[in-house]
């Protein structure tokens, strides 16, 4: 916080926007890539928008505690639309911009919207197919206006009509904002985020003004943010981690929000803005290792050996350097030259040459992929935390970095462990309530006020809070031993070939998996062996792609042997599944999380035939297509072995 006057009255968004549009006018707030161009927005112009955003949502008859739905992309015209939704006392509501109607359609009726922003015509189509269903909702206003030229339904209003009559109702009633601005309190909802719903229908999280901003300043305050960051907004506006690091904390440090044009030019646009923040989630860490080894395989090999042994010297002390540790002279001068001629290229090459701090939270990383980045000198450090938390209750200090632990309770953050090893947390944070849930609002807070998350863990020796699974995920094989799925799954993860896995083991005699191979890492090792494939089913069942899965899934088993709390966990059984999870077919939520159950369901064949020692299964699987259209995929998936490998003694921590 860059400026102590007022500080008190700063408590609900749209005071912190007013703030900084008079403390800091013209300096950029947001930056759009449109048509390949970088738009600059001051503080300044984006308190004048969202005012005639604001206004003319009043015009349309937006009333305080009404609910916005806002759908689209990354866009500094949505982020505006949240702000503006805020000034007026409503409650701003962000939806996954891939999710299909019909999901759309539960968030509608559930949170009772009349009305919604949207980015562009995909989103206008997807709202006029389910208005049936949702007849209360009565505008729904569109950012971009191309293709929307021939619809005529009432309903629909272009933003730039909508911001011009705003712009008239503040000029003829110019007091009525801040007057709408100076109702707001603390304790008022500001925003609603819906859980990603792993195991049952998503709720609505509703979060206060004063938590979000206790979570964005206890951040900020944490790891010295100020105006002067740069970060890039990309990953979806539903989702907690985007509304706390590219609205909360923006609003909080005064520092930039950068949108790509698309999710197809992030890694362009990274590379051009070169932020000194960024946040993301452990698959796109995972799928930039990918990008980086693929083009690394291609190399000549004069390159490959300068790579592979400045990475090793990396390994050896590249985190002991970037956490101010003592290092050899010799190795010290050893990662200086591999700085030249390794790591600072590639950072380069992954848009990671500005950064001071970078997060990684929504899932497990993996160790190795987090030693990885560490190691070539990128400040990575992980967070702890969930929707209901405003994805704030642990955070890794500088110096302090242990690869398998999310750090130590943040600022202000009280956590204990329940006797089963539940994760409890209190602060300013929590979120007031479930919409409309008042059931699982108190199901979900102790008599104590602590929140359970329902994930297990533990502290260790230095206060570092170490997290095993989901607490309700966490079973037993029928020996007793205890069986944590996401943390073998986390591990076969780390290997460039394997994109999704799923284990099975609780109440069983031992653990099998289900894989999905990567089809690019893979598809890329195929073409140099000259292996031909038709498809990602094909390829998936060929006899050098079990070998290549089986090598993995046999390192993990080495790993595994040596601890002692999940040596009795490795895999020995396996199969490549014949098609991809998919958010769309209901396997995955949109954040990318397996549902458990359904995939237990609707692959029940496959893990019998794993348990009853087959050596294939025919099975036939409905899919849906990007278009709509509805059909199935059929294949013969063989079953393999893994080595197993006999209990070793504790290994020492990374």
């Amino acid at each position: 916080m860059s400026d102590s006057t007022g500080q008190s009255a700063l408590d609900t968004f749209p005071r912190l926007l007013m703030h900084h549009a008079r403390v800091r006018p013209n300096r950029p707030a947001m930056r759009e890539k449109e048509y390949g161009i970088w738009q600059t927005y001051s503080w300044a112009q984006v308190a004048e928008n969202v005012r005639a955003i604001a206004c003319g949502l009043a015009e349309l008859g937006f009333k305080r505690g009404d609910r916005l739905a806002i759908i689209g992309d990354n866009r500094p015209r949505l982020y505006w639309s949240v702000a503006a939704c805020q000034c007026l006392g409503g409650i701003p509501v962000m939806l996954y911009q891939d999710a299909v109607a019909q999901e759309m359609a539960y968030v509608l009726q559930d949170a009772e919207i009349k009305f919604a922003v949207v980015e562009d015509q995909e989103q206008v189509d997807k709202m006029l197919e389910i208005h049936p269903e949702v007849p209360f909702l009565e505008h729904v206003i569109y950012d971009d206006p191309r293709g929307m030229r021939h619809y005529t339904q009432t309903l629909l209003k272009g933003l730039d009509e909508l911001q011009e009559m705003g712009r008239i109702h503040d000029r003829n009633q110019s007091d009525f904002l801040n007057g709408e601005i100076d109702k707001g309190a603390s304790d008022d909802i500001s925003v609603m985020l819906y859980t990603s719903g792993t195991t049952g229908k998503p709720k609505g999280v509703c979060q206060t003004h004063g938590a979000f901003i206790a979570a964005a300043q206890g951040g900020a305050q944490f790891d010295r943010l100020s105006e002067q960051e740069d970060i890039l907004s990309y990953l979806p506006m539903a989702w907690v981690g985007d509304h706390l690091f590219s609205f909360a904390q923006a609003m909080v440090a005064g520092f930039t929000i950068n949108c790509p044009e698309s999710g197809e030019t992030v890694m362009t646009d990274l590379r051009e803005i070169g932020p000194t923040y960024y946040f993301a989630p452990p698959r796109v860490f995972e799928g930039l290792l990918t990008q980086v080894m693929i083009r690394m395989e291609d190399a000549g090999w004069i390159k490959r050996k300068i790579f592979h042994h400045f990475m090793d010297v990396a390994r050896r002390c590249g985190a002991e350097i970037l956490d101010g540790k003592p290092v050899s002279g010799a190795d010290r001068f050893q990662y200086w030259l591999g700085s030249m001629f390794v790591y600072g290229p590639l950072k380069n090459v992954l848009g990671m040459s500005r950064i001071r701090v970078a997060y990684t939270a929504g899932a497990a990383i993996g160790p190795d992929l987090f030693r990885f980045y560490r190691s070539i000198g990128i400040n990575l450090k992980q967070l702890y935390g969930q929707t209901e938390t405003c994805a704030y209750v642990c955070l890794q200090p500088d110096g302090q970095i242990k690869l398998d632990s999310v750090g130590k309770p943040a600022p202000q953050v009280e956590v204990k462990l329940a006797d089963n090893g539940e994760i409890l947390v209190k602060g300013p944070m929590l979120l007031k309530a479930y919409y409309k849930r008042p059931d699982a609002t108190a199901e979900s807070i102790n008599a104590d006020g602590y929140f359970m998350t329902g994930d297990a863990g533990f502290f260790d020796e230095d206060g570092h809070l170490k997290i095993i699974d989901r607490a309700k995920d966490v079973g037993k094989l029928t020996d007793g031993s205890m069986f944590a799925p996401n943390y073998i799954e986390n591990k076969l993860k780390f290997f460039q070939h394997i994109k999704e896995a799923v284990a099975f083991g609780n109440g069983r005699d031992f653990v099998t998996a289900f894989i999905n191979i990567d089809l690019e890492a893979v598809g890329n090792w195929a073409e140099r062996k000259g292996m031909a494939y038709s498809g990602y089913t094909d390829l998936a069942q060929q006899g050098a792609v079990y070998e290549l899965i089986r090598d993995g899934i046999e390192k993990v088993n080495a790993e595994l042997a040596s601890d002692p709390m999940m040596s009795a966990s490795q895999i020995k059984r396996f199969l490549v599944l014949h098609k991809e999870l998919d958010a769309d077919d209901g396997e995955l939520t949109r954040t990318r999380k397996v549902r458990r159950n359904f995939i237990s369901e609707r692959y029940a064949v496959l893990i019998e035939a794993l348990y009853e020692g087959r050596k294939e299964q025919y099975i036939e699987t409905p899919v849906k297509y990007e278009d709509g259209r509805e059909g199935k995929i059929a294949a013969t998936l063989r079953i393999e072995e893994a080595k197993t490998f006999p209990a070793r003694g504790a290994r020492q921590a990374a």
